[in-house]
């Protein structure tokens, strides 16, 4: 005779509440959404995966052609298109975990009304889906790195260092900023849905304030300390140093950067509780 199990579903009051059990309870409902995501991006399309390397090198050749040919902004000695593309990498990954997770709320609105679970685990199935396309760029970028490094005159130049033992990390620190920004996101777009249609503007401000298609060492005074209050600099400065030895990695911003990660996580997941705690009325 089976045994009799009873479930009992009740609210939490704590808005600083983390289900880590519900997380790990559920995760064959995580293992399904990052499957559901990842054939999602892919299904019906001609080129499926190859989609995430050809935007990424487009936008390279584009910025190498108007920032690296037109404009000339210097990349401290190292070829535009390498440079350009290393940034990119990271900050493309950046971008695409803080999209999914602003839409956590409003975009699985039809599957959080009938049935529960904790809801931050679509934000965890985007992120780490995205570990995929991240993974599909960088070997675009290390194919091109490689190519630099020992082919051309330019490979005296790149220095890769011990640096590149805090890639891990790196990618972990962008993913967990993404988390805190886009559930403050999802939880605002909640409510006020016309923020939905500025946060494509707002991310590409946002890039520009990012030290992407400059170095940082081009950056001094005032604007310098601005830039890096924006924790993504540290992180894609600290990203490309690692590879091409080039700048002077701020041990002290980048701790900056982390703190501002921690009270943006923490903030967000207060405010992520509160807003879905009532949003399914309103949807």
């Amino acid at each position: 005779m089976s045994a009799k199990y009873e479930v009992i579903i009740q609210p939490h009051r704590n808005w600083f509440y983390f289900d880590w059990r519900g997380l790990i309870h559920h995760r064959d409902l995580l293992l399904f959404l990052i499957r559901r995501d990842f054939i999602a991006r892919y299904q019906q399309t001609v080129l499926g995966p190859a989609w995430f390397i050809i935007s990424p090198l487009i936008t390279t050749v584009m910025f190498t052609i108007v920032f690296g040919n037109i404009a000339r902004i210097p990349t401290d000695n190292i070829p535009p298109l390498v440079f350009y593309l290393c940034g990119l990498s990271i900050w493309n990954f950046f971008v695409t975990c803080l999209s999914s997770a602003s839409t956590t709320l409003l975009g699985n609105a039809g599957l959080f009304g009938k049935v529960y679970f904790p809801r931050l685990i679509p934000s965890f199935a985007a992120i780490i889906s995205n570990l995929f396309t991240l993974a599909l760029q960088m070997t675009t970028f290390l194919a091109f790195f490689f190519y630099f490094k020992f082919f051309t005159q330019a490979g005296a130049l790149i220095r890769p260092n011990a640096y590149l033992l805090m890639l891990p990390i790196l990618v972990i620190h962008a993913a967990l900023f993404s988390l805190g920004v886009g559930l403050w996101f999802s939880a605002i777009t909640a409510k006020y849905r016309d923020l939905q249609f500025v946060m494509g503007l707002i991310f590409q401000l946002w890039m520009y304030a990012t030290p992407i298609i400059y170095p940082l060492s081009l950056v001094s005074g005032k604007m310098r300390l601005i830039i890096l209050l924006n924790p993504m600099s540290s992180i894609v400065e600290m990203f490309k140093y690692a590879f091409f030895g080039v700048g002077h990695p701020d041990l002290r911003s980048y701790a900056l950067s982390v703190v501002i990660t921690i009270v943006a996580l923490l903030s967000g997941v207060l405010v992520f509780n509160r807003a879905e705690r009532t949003f399914i009325d309103t949807v």
